[in-house]
């Protein structure tokens, strides 16, 4: 009898099972198999499992395999039509898949996401090359390369058809069988690296706790205080022995994110701990650990040499630039170091003013990297009369979302309506549908603002969906997520001015992603070269700062107050207050990108930490400031997509600072005919000219570099 039930349970453990795998294969139980009949085509994140996503991953890529064949077996001669836009129409199953699980593993993951995560990213790789090193279908786009003049294209066709050339030969289609095979093998190993660099970032940032007792809090705001009670009570609570539990009673919870880090480095009294916190944070990736990039790092730099190397390229920069507006290293080195002159003697002086602060009031020490935070705050006291603290109440979440809704407004007429009853990915995430003037449905438009351990660093754009006219209108779902302080006890999130700009940025990629209104759904948005897709989000950035906004919608959330007129007119007095540290730090990372990616393939490079020591060294970097991505923790680089294009950020401020610089002219910040044309000529755009020249239709000429130094207090 024993014997019977054990194998009856097991019969019914084995049919479970079954049953469960089948419900995945199933196209009528895995969502990525079915259509989305949701509201926009939004993603039914409630039926979506983590068991879904291999199945869906596996049968996208061989779908889009057998597309492929399709275009190659095609009898037909090769055209536009039948070759062009039937690649543009391949790989929809697996775009579906990718959008839902990649926006996920980024902002909302789980240990079983990031082990598909490392176990997918070699595969996606070598498909993608199987495709990108056809030779069949490059031959095809070839015949009609070589016909183009004869063709009867639009100039979004092209656009297209160039693009999609220089595609496959930048991917290694000119080269031999064995140059092929050992380009294929140098992006899997990437794709491994860049994907273990994510992760490991992600568990050294999370990894981290100062906990501290009462007696530690010296100098801290109620608020951070109480952010950090509350920090150490969820850790409480999610704790599952005793021993755990204990450890965060009455306790107080500091880490490495940004929004827990710099408040605590500004506030705190106690020196020791602020250079406990700091170096926690820019030691990630470098404590010698499972979590260690630092081999990682030159690892991806070394394999990327190598490949470039193959396809004919002195640097990978020189490979990366070929496709950006400035087109090679020495012009990106030349705009750099214009900048990091001006910008090291003013980080200088700034050393010099904090350290009259620390002499007195009596201490005994020379200002270090962990005091910058604190007295820069008191420099900016005494010079401006401003204090952070003062100017948060004012800067609600839902305030400062009002604020970039009514800018846009003004902008182009366009409204924002929030949805509550659809199913998001995570509690904390919002929903809007976004309409234009005339009332026409412009996208959908996502917002998760708060830290969470499961989510990575920073802030950024993505979206769930694209926007294309290829095959009838299909608007975009985009996608903003950042890493805001969450609602402490009953008071709403409150944001710091920098935060704001952080919104405004990211809300300026949104509109990109948005407004465009592209035939080919490669061309959409955000898809343009890296140093002019910052423009469109950077130039939003200067209307949070304008008074006119600012008193629209930054009201105190416990009064109802308007944001007074002093405390704009401090803000602004005392915008171009630090810019020697901000402008330092950024460009010393920009600095350490390049020479990351200039380096020969033949090069070894023993140890990250001595390469990016001699970086530093060659250009000055004062030891008060470190550049604001070391080598490992540098995301944005070696698990990102801005290798040797960090300095995008800078390049797309020379074009943000003279374009704004054009609505200042008119006299009015919201001149239609000035907005009309941003819309027209850059947001709506995409990728279907070049960057220059859609700047230059938008402006008039091409972009100047003073309004940026005047901008910055650098000139």
């Amino acid at each position: 009898m024993k014997k019977t039930l054990i194998i009856l349970i097991s019969l019914i453990i084995i049919s479970c099972q079954e049953n469960k795998k089948q419900s995945i294969l199933d196209p009528q139980k895995n969502p990525f198999f079915q259509e989305w009949n949701t509201p926009y085509g939004i993603p039914p994140f409630n039926l979506i499992k983590d068991d879904h996503y291999m199945v869906a991953f596996q049968k996208g890529m061989e779908e889009n395999l057998k597309e492929i064949d399709e275009i190659i077996n095609n009898t037909q001669l090769p055209t536009f039509e039948n070759t062009i836009e039937e690649l543009e129409r391949t790989g929809q199953l697996l775009t579906k898949v990718q959008r839902v699980f990649f926006n996920l593993t980024g902002s909302n993951t789980n240990p079983k996401l990031q082990e598909l995560q490392r176990e997918l990213s070699p595969m996606l790789s070598s498909h993608y090359d199987k495709i990108a090193l056809n030779k069949s279908l490059f031959l095809r786009v070839e015949k009609i390369w070589q016909q183009k003049e004869k063709l009867k294209l639009s100039p979004e066709q092209k656009k297209l058809l160039e693009d999609t050339r220089k595609q496959f030969v930048r991917s290694g289609a000119l080269l031999n069988e064995e140059e092929k095979k050992k380009i294929t093998d140098i992006n899997s190993q990437i794709s491994e690296l860049t994907t273990a660099f994510g992760q490991n970032l992600l568990a050294e940032t999370n990894g981290y706790e100062l906990i501290l007792s009462a007696s530690d809090l010296e100098g801290l705001s109620k608020d951070v205080i109480a952010a950090a009670k509350e920090a150490s009570d969820n850790k409480m609570n999610q704790a599952e022995t005793s021993e755990e539990k204990e450890k965060y009673k009455d306790k107080y919870v500091f880490t490495p994110h940004r929004t827990s880090m710099y408040p605590f480095l500004t506030e705190s009294s106690r020196r020791d701990l602020r250079e406990k916190l700091y170096k926690s944070y820019i030691m990630r990736g470098d404590n010698n650990n499972e979590n260690d990039n630092k081999k990682i790092v030159a690892q991806i730099a070394k394999l990327r040499s190598e490949r470039a190397s193959l396809m004919g390229y002195e640097t990978h920069a020189h490979f990366i630039l070929e496709e950006r507006m400035l087109k090679s290293p020495e012009e990106v080195y030349d705009l750099l170091i214009q900048l990091w002159k001006p910008s090291i003697n003013r980080a200088k002086l700034e050393v010099k003013d904090m350290q009259r602060v620390v002499d007195s009031e009596g201490h005994d020490f020379q200002i270090a990297a962990w005091d910058w935070w604190q007295y820069s705050e008191k420099v900016r006291k005494a010079k401006y009369d401003l204090d952070e603290s003062a100017i948060k109440p004012y800067l609600s979440l839902d305030n400062a979302l009002k604020g970039v809704f009514n800018t846009t407004n003004k902008l182009w007429g366009i409204t924002f309506t929030e949805i509550f009853d659809i199913d998001l990915y995570h509690p904390d995430a919002r929903i809007w549908k976004v309409n234009d003037k005339d009332g026409s449905h412009l996208g959908i438009f996502i917002g998760d603002y708060f830290t969470r351990s499961n989510k990575r660093g920073g802030a950024w754009m993505s979206s769930f969906k694209g926007q294309s006219n290829l095959d009838g209108r299909e608007r975009p779902i985009v996608v903003n997520v950042c890493n805001f302080p969450a609602p402490v006890g009953d008071n709403p999130s409150l944001i710091s001015f920098d935060n704001l700009i952080t919104l405004f940025h990211e809300f300026g990629h949104a509109m990109h992603g948005i407004l465009t209104n592209v035939t080919y759904p490669s061309m959409a948005g955000t898809s343009g070269p890296r140093d002019f897709t910052e423009f469109p989000a950077q130039i939003l950035e200067h209307w949070a700062s304008e008074p006119e906004i600012l008193k629209s919608f930054a009201t105190h959330f416990e009064t109802g107050e308007t944001i007074p007129n002093n405390l704009i007119d401090k803000i602004l007095n005392a915008s171009k207050f630090n810019q020697g540290f901000i402008n330092t730090e950024y460009l010393a990372a920009s600095l350490l990108d390049m020479d990351w990616h200039t380096i020969s393939h033949l090069e070894e490079i023993k140890d990250a930490n001595d390469f990016e020591k001699k970086s530093m060294k060659k250009y000055g970097l004062i030891s008060e400031i470190a550049p604001r991505y070391r080598s490992t923790y540098f995301a944005h680089i070696f698990s990102g997509g801005y290798s040797s294009g960090y300095y995008s950020y800078v390049h797309s401020a020379v074009l943000d600072s003279d374009g704004f610089e054009a609505f200042k002219e008119t006299g009015d910040v919201f001149d239609p005919n000035l907005a009309s044309k941003l819309r027209k000529h850059v947001y709506e755009k995409g990728s279907t000219e070049e960057a220059m020249d859609l700047y230059t239709q938008f402006r008039g000429r091409k972009p100047l570099i003073e309004p940026l130094l005047k901008v910055r207090g650098l000139d």
